[in-house]
């Protein structure tokens, strides 16, 4: 059994990393499937992004539903125990706000909006 000196470490065990909070704040917004996960996180490679969502299914913050169909279907979704985290994402989330509007002059010049992320992750022909 692994012990903790304080319970954040405890908490970045489960989020902790580049990844998994990202992966988490995509997924409260709804079900999404890994294509529109790499898509939205297109820096993630496949293998990390695969990686974190087995973490995050072992660790119970995340269900993974498969589709009897072909081609097949895997769609992924918070678990309940998953949907405690949304007021800490939202803080964050927060937080993060302030911190680029205290280090930048022009929050655009680092903040992607709706329509410059929808650009920046549409599929290229």
């Amino acid at each position: 059994m692994k012990k903790y000196s304080i319970p954040v470490e405890a908490s970045l065990d489960v989020i902790g990393g580049k990844w998994k909070v990202v992966i988490l704040c995509h997924l409260i917004k709804g079900k999404k499937r890994t294509s529109e996960l790499k898509r939205l996180m297109p820096d993630i490679t496949q293998k990390m992004l695969t990686q974190q969502l087995k973490e995050l299914q072992v660790d119970n913050i995340v269900n993974r539903e498969v589709f009897n169909q072909v081609p097949p279907k895997v769609e992924y979704s918070l678990t309940e125990y998953g949907w405690s985290l949304k007021e800490v994402l939202d803080l964050l989330c927060c937080w993060g706000e302030l911190h680029i509007e205290k280090m930048y002059p022009n929050k655009c010049d680092v903040l992607l909006s709706p329509v410059e992320e929808e650009k920046e992750n549409a599929p290229t022909f």
